[in-house]
């Protein structure tokens, strides 16, 4: 099974969190990734995030990455949201 923790948050506080999980096998990580990413944002109603350099590099080197508000089109009404793989099995 495969959980990514979303979580939105401003001024160090937790507005949103959610855990998808995805138990499909033919999947492979990125794609896993990029579709509990879609959930979350549908989830809590925002625009799919760009994907820049600097998430690019901490994803892969924590499993964990911070969208803040210059990764989306549209302005938005807290600080960043975060997701984090939280088990991957």
């Amino acid at each position: 099974m495969f959980r990514l923790w979303g979580k939105m948050i401003k001024d160090n506080h937790l507005l949103k969190d959610t855990t998808i999980c995805i138990d499909d096998n033919s999947l492979n990580r990125t794609k896993k990734v990029f579709q509990s990413l879609e959930e979350i944002c549908y989830e809590f109603d925002l625009g799919k995030p760009i994907w820049l350099d600097k998430n690019i590099k901490e994803f892969q080197l924590n499993a964990k990455t911070r969208f803040h508000a210059d990764s989306f089109i549209e302005g938005i009404d807290f600080d960043y949201l975060e997701i984090q793989v939280i088990e991957e099995g």
